[in-house]
């Protein structure tokens, strides 16, 4: 057998951020009787009566209507490798515009093996060398950093406040890696309702960042997973729609409106690149180039299942969301409202109070690590997400997330009980009960 010292592996591999999704994915195994409240996974209500064939059959209707195609033609294409760039960039394309005023070429967008793939692919394509630096707002879905991280690409954070990044600071970290002969090349945000934090960009913080970016001569990378989250009226325009929207590569996900084990997101890249030889091109083309070294491309019959769930709603991604909206907002709703009723006032346990998305960020006066995960699992049922991961400093030693979003309401009310009496362990005054 042939033995490998860790030193001759990626650095990557003992990464604390590769590491944390199969923590938690082996500590719900070990504790299956567990109530979870870490997964940020979709609820599948929708899907508990669905035909995927009959989603298939719509794309293949779709494609005789639309393209002339014969049913021997249609069937080639399901069964077949596709092209890299995907099969059904017209149906998001033409979604995007009129969902959300984003105006872009089919081309222009690339259909990817979900959204992870797609912040990998513009990562890859955005950073020349190691000069180039990525600022994320902190706390940050880890998705982005992990990623960052198989890429050998730097990553720098950028505080959060109440209506998004702190701008001041990220003029400070811009001009001091300026001095480095380095730049920031590009930031990550989630406007709306944002993994971890739940935070909205209010509509002048989207402006000032717009304008930012245009005089740093940054690219943003938009991640818009859960803006159909916000309730009818609170909508906000996607950084993509916007005036300077021109410097946004904005990636998007199927998994949280449609079916999650399809794995289908995209990336919208319409930004022009001049070739060696003169010649103009989209970003896409490159990101499209990139995906044929990495997944070939995205399983057609799974874009098929998709492109027939927003069929069936007219093209709609507004549509396909509204329902969806609803139940996560009634789940967040009733997991702040247990939380309210149960955790009885305790030193230093907080918590915020999201208006939209999946999570609610709760602040203990204790080290939230692995070991009080193993606790809380196994002498109360109650599994959550340790929130050290998210952030690059150590700011989030003490602090947890709770999702809902595919939890019942039985299952929050009785995981919120567990919770309290968790909580009312680790977190009672010293000599409290005595």
């Amino acid at each position: 057998m042939t033995l490998l010292g860790q030193d001759q592996l990626h650095t990557s591999l003992t990464d604390p951020v590769l590491c944390s999704i199969g923590f938690l994915n082996e500590v719900m195994t070990r504790f299956p009787e567990a109530i979870s409240f870490a997964p940020g996974a979709p609820h599948l209500a929708h899907l508990r009566d669905t035909d995927l064939s009959r989603y298939i059959e719509l794309f293949g209707e779709h494609l005789r209507a639309t393209r002339g195609f014969d049913a021997h033609r249609v069937r080639r294409l399901l069964y077949e490798y596709g092209p890299a760039r995907g099969l059904i960039n017209d149906l998001v394309a033409e979604a995007v515009r009129a969902d959300h005023g984003i105006d872009v070429p089919d081309r222009a967008v690339v259909i990817t093996v979900g959204a992870q793939e797609a912040m990998l692919l513009t990562l890859r394509a955005l950073f020349r060398d190691r000069s180039d630096v990525l600022a994320v707002v902190e706390p940050c879905f880890v998705g982005i950093l992990g990623a960052a991280r198989l890429l050998d690409i730097e990553v720098v954070a950028v505080p959060e406040r109440a209506d998004g990044p702190d701008l001041d600071a990220l003029e400070e970290t811009r001009a001091r890696l300026a001095a480095q002969g380095r730049r920031i090349r590009a930031m990550y945000v989630a406007p709306d309702h944002a993994n971890p934090s739940g935070t909205v960009m209010d509509l002048a913080a989207r402006r000032a960042l717009l304008a930012a970016a245009d005089r740093s001569e940054l690219m943003l990378i938009e991640d818009n997973a859960y803006c159909f989250t916000a309730a009818p009226g609170t909508e906000l325009p996607s950084l993509k729609a916007m005036p300077g929207g021109e410097r946004v590569v904005q990636i998007g996900t199927f998994a949280k409106l449609c079916l999650p084990g399809a794995r289908v997101g995209y990336a919208i890249a319409d930004q022009q690149v001049t070739g060696a030889d003169g010649a103009l091109r989209l970003l896409s083309d490159d990101l499209a180039a990139l995906k044929s070294m990495v997944t070939v491309n995205t399983s057609p019959l799974c874009q098929a299942v998709i492109a027939g769930m927003l069929l069936e709603q007219g093209g709609s991604l507004a549509a396909l969301g509204r329902r969806r909206g609803t139940l996560y907002r009634r789940n967040l709703g009733l997991l702040l409202q247990a939380l309210d009723r149960h955790v009885p006032p305790l030193p230093d346990v907080r918590w915020n109070r999201p208006q939209g998305g999946f999570f609610v960020r709760m602040q203990l006066p204790v080290p939230v690590d692995e070991a009080l995960l193993e606790r809380s699992a196994a002498r109360f049922g109650v599994l959550w997400t340790p929130m050290a991961q998210f952030y690059l400093s150590d700011a989030g030693e003490r602090e947890l997330r709770l999702s809902c979003s595919y939890l019942d309401p039985e299952q929050i009310d009785q995981g919120v009980r567990r919770l309290a009496a968790f909580l009312r362990e680790v977190a009672a005054p010293v000599g409290a009960g005595t």
